[in-house]
């Protein structure tokens, strides 16, 4: 390896830890991903230079057709699909982990097993969550008969599997070995539904990191251990947060947790109060603050922009002090609302998270709800037989008036209705959560 190849791989780590440190706040968010794009150029250009001449021109083929997809899949892919390819891409991380450690099969060391253990679960689960996110199959948990002792027993079978394929060094035992650690990965995702994908989503991140390091440690390479050792910690920092916010232990994603409890409370009976657009406008345009909860059903109806320009308009207009509040799970990523509000130019000073404006609702005149609907459930706070009893949520019941936006009352995607519904300060705005965003403005112009 030369001086030039060692400056390059050098360079490119510090890039990526400034990436990182730039990543931590929206107003230098756009400047980190610049960095972290320049660090990968040169790491890809230092990768180049190790190669033989024989093997030059394929892997810069290869290499340029994979960016040209990228490329393309960046332009044509939406807002609300965002999880989904990061699941999916996720998965490539995984499936390079386990294919490169298939290529050293006659080393039979830990490293390979380690590599084909990680980078083979990765690979599955994160399909599997594609698949679930994509809607292909249900995202609801999938629970089947015995599912824990049956995935403890895959596992330690493929524990016995390693072990063996070591001592007698059978490349087809290998694949075999590979196959039952892919199903695994597809057994352990199936039982965790759509209100766990953010963190199933992070700790699927930190897998392909983890498999990364460990493909590190086998190439003797830097730049990959140190890489891998950031996706990897700030992954696993990620999924700890998720669960904390969820009050939920990590085990409990992974079994379906929401799947096996119902509540016992008992309030559908009750009446839901419906209103309209020109009733939400006219409530608004008289208020003194209001606080903007959206959820999924924004990213679903792209409703982002209408909802600035609802802001703008109070603000301006009417005087009305507008701040947008973000649960650390809203959506079906980490920081997917938060994506959406950037994409749309709100102003990063008004957007605040749970712990920051939780306090704020019970001075609020007006909380305007996007389909955030389990992290928003009093339930949470209410019922102890919930299984959400425990979770932080949004306390918009606090608000004097609290405007829902949903096609329908249907529960959430932990299945748990929500009492909020039916408040006497609810008032529920049927329909596209854009639709009815856009005919607040025009009662408010």
């Amino acid at each position: 390896m030369t001086i030039f190849t060692n400056i390059l791989f050098l360079v490119s780590c510090l890039l990526f830890v400034i990436s990182i440190h730039a990543l931590s706040s929206p107003k230098t968010a756009f400047k980190g991903n610049l960095i972290g794009m320049l660090g990968m150029c040169l790491s890809i250009i230092a990768g180049l230079t190790l190669l033989n001449y024989s093997n030059l021109l394929p892997t810069i083929i290869i290499t340029g057709m994979g960016g040209i997809i990228g490329i393309y899949l960046s332009q044509k892919i939406k807002i609300t699909s965002l999880p989904q390819m990061i699941a999916l891409l996720n998965s490539f991380g995984g499936l390079s982990a386990l294919l490169i450690a298939l290529s050293e099969h006659n080393s039979f060391s830990l490293n390979v097993f380690l590599s084909l253990i990680v980078g083979g679960i990765t690979f599955s689960g994160s399909i599997t969550a594609f698949l679930k996110l994509q809607n292909i199959i249900s995202s609801k948990p999938a629970i089947f008969p015995f599912q824990k002792s049956i995935n403890i027993s895959i596992f330690l079978f493929i524990i016995f599997l390693c072990a063996i394929s070591q001592s007698i060094q059978s490349t087809s035992l290998l694949y075999i070995t590979s196959l039952l650690i892919i199903c695994l990965g597809t057994t352990i995702t199936l039982p965790i539904g759509g209100a766990d994908m953010p963190i199933a989503i992070s700790l699927l991140n930190a897998f392909s990191g983890w498999a990364t390091v460990i493909i590190g440690f086998s190439f003797q390479s830097t730049i990959l251990i140190i890489v891998g050792s950031i996706v990897g910690c700030s992954g696993t920092i990620l999924t700890l947060i998720m669960t904390k916010s969820m009050n939920r232990s990590l085990y409990d994603v992974l079994n379906g947790k929401f799947s096996t409890l119902k509540t016992s409370a008992s309030f559908s009976d009750k009446p839901a109060r419906a209103g309209s657009p020109a009733d939400a406008a006219f409530i608004m345009e008289n208020s003194s603050k209001i606080i903007i909860v959206p959820g999924f059903g924004m990213a679903v109806a792209q409703a982002q922009y209408a909802l600035k320009e609802m802001a703008q308009i109070l603000e301006d207009k009417y005087n009305v002090e507008v701040k947008f509040a973000i649960h650390p799970v809203a959506g079906r990523m980490p920081g997917h609302m938060n994506v959406l509000l950037a994409e749309a130019s709100v102003d990063y000073t008004k957007v605040f998270d749970l712990q920051s404006i939780n306090n704020e609702f019970s001075i609020t005149d007006v909380a305007y709800v996007i389909g955030a609907n389990d992290i928003t459930n009093p339930l949470a706070q209410t019922d102890h037989s919930s299984p959400i009893y425990g979770m932080p949520i949004l306390e918009v019941y606090k608000a004097k008036n609290v405007f829902f936006v949903k096609r329908s009352l249907g529960e959430g995607y932990s299945g748990i209705p929500n009492p909020l519904f039916y408040a006497d300060n609810t008032t529920m705005l049927y329909g596209d959560a854009k639709e009815i965003t856009e005919q607040i403005i025009n009662y408010l112009a």
